[in-house]
């Protein structure tokens, strides 16, 4: 029951990530990575119970902190000091239904390769492990197919949470310090970016990609 509760998570999962990819402004993507993490969260909860680790019990309450209130924290606070930018509605280069499509297709060839290998996770949480291997890709694809720079960030932020994911599943009972480690990077990371995206605002007024094509001294 433990491990199909997670695949069923893992489901939810990604149809999060490609409505943070498909969103057409910066506020409602941010509602639905915020969404996603908690899904994240309520991910590494059922396996801490399941496989008894309370490694990941501190592992939930860590990424809770980071993931649910931090990082949408600090996207939001990005949005609002460029005073939400028209620009922030910025289409894709790819539209909604091709992205559902590649999503697809990126879950199904992940599928396919988890089936293949010979690890217990792999035959207990296969769609979950799927998944979380699809992130780096959605992840990928988010950072590709946006003209919306600050829209780009949320690409790398998918695919730390598909890391988290595969982590959680294929070593259960790592060191709560390897996550607290990622999770920090992450934050970091996350704040570095903003902040160039506003400096980039406020040079050029514009969050397009396609007009930040000329480097200037």
């Amino acid at each position: 029951m433990g491990y199909s509760l997670v695949n069923i998570l893992g489901g939810l999962l990604i149809v999060t990530s490609t409505m943070v990819v498909v969103s057409k402004t910066i506020p409602s993507a941010i509602k639905w990575y915020a969404i996603q993490s908690v899904v994240l969260v309520g991910v590494l909860l059922t396996l801490g119970l399941t496989t008894g680790a309370t490694e990941l019990l501190m592992w939930a309450a860590s990424a809770f902190v980071t993931k649910v209130i931090l990082v949408p924290f600090i996207l939001n606070r990005a949005y609002k000091k460029m005073g939400s930018p028209a620009d922030s509605t910025l289409t894709s280069s790819v539209k909604p239904a091709w992205t559902i499509i590649l999503t697809g297709l990126e879950v199904a060839i992940c599928f396919a390769v988890v089936t293949r290998l010979s690890l217990p996770t792999a035959e207990v949480a296969t769609p979950a492990l799927a998944i979380s291997f699809a992130h780096f890709f959605v992840g990928l694809t988010c950072i590709i197919s946006q003209r919306n720079i600050l829209k780009q960030i949320f690409g790398y932020c998918l695919m730390e949470n598909g890391s988290h994911v595969t982590l959680a599943l294929l070593a259960p009972t790592a060191p709560e310090i390897i996550e607290i480690g990622i999770a920090t990077d992450a934050i970091f990371a996350v704040i570095i970016m903003s902040a160039v995206v506003v400096r980039i605002w406020n040079d050029t007024k514009s969050l397009d990609s396609h007009d930040l094509t000329e480097l200037k001294g």
